[in-house]
């Protein structure tokens, strides 16, 4: 998995005034869990426009103060909720042999039988999936064959297993599907009832050829 480099500065003071002052000057306070004791730091919130504001997942890699570099995951992030600016980021620290949770985008490949020739819709119900796995097995994406996928049929997170990963959602768990158009569906029902129509009206006219029979 690709890498984006994040730099800080330790914090020496934690209070909300010492907070306050970051903010106002368009650095975002962090920290950093995972190891024995939390690390406080504070970085410039430019550096995460290519880690936040992204379809793509990313590891991180702090390069803190005197060349200190530690390897990490995104773990929580809180925004401003009238202005949308970065609030406070929490990280996880990555261990070689520590499984650790991370969302990891869907990227559906191919072209469905059901969308091209029986006129359904593809309906991508996620576009991300929670995994688990070693930091070094963590996929870029997990793609999503629909090349067989016909009308009525769908792709669950059952038939996505990896070696790699474990996908930590109910095997059940619709990822995508195809299904009758809105438009199929308009034009089978104004078939049928044309269908009706028509049927009534041979009826009434065999009905009305009996009577003037009579």
């Amino acid at each position: 998995m690709k890498s984006i480099t994040i730099k800080g500065s330790k914090r020496e003071s934690v209070g909300k005034v010492a907070t306050k002052a970051l903010r106002n000057a368009d650095k975002v306070p962090c920290v950093l869990y995972g190891s024995e004791n939390p690390l406080h730091f504070s970085a410039n919130e430019l550096d995460f426009s290519k880690l936040v504001y992204t379809p793509n997942a990313h590891t991180v890699v702090l390069d803190i103060e005197r060349g200190q570099k530690i390897n990490a995951i995104l773990q929580d992030i809180q925004f401003h909720p009238v202005n949308d600016k970065i609030l406070h980021v929490d990280f996880y620290q990555l261990s070689d042999d520590k499984e650790v949770n991370m969302e990891i985008p869907v990227i559906i490949e191919g072209a469905a039988p059901g969308v091209m020739l029986e006129g359904g819709n593809l309906m991508v119900n996620k576009r991300k999936l929670k995994v688990r796995a070693l930091p070094n097995n963590l996929p870029d994406s997990i793609a999503v064959d629909i090349s067989e996928l016909k009308l009525g049929n769908k792709i669950s997170t059952a038939d996505l297993v990896s070696g790699d990963f474990t996908i930590l959602h109910p095997d059940n768990t619709v990822v995508c599907k195809v299904r009758t158009s809105r438009v199929s569906m308009t034009i089978e029902e104004e078939e049928e009832a044309e269908g009706e129509a028509n049927a009534e009206g041979e009826a009434n006219a065999e009905g009305e050829s009996s009577s003037g029979e009579e």
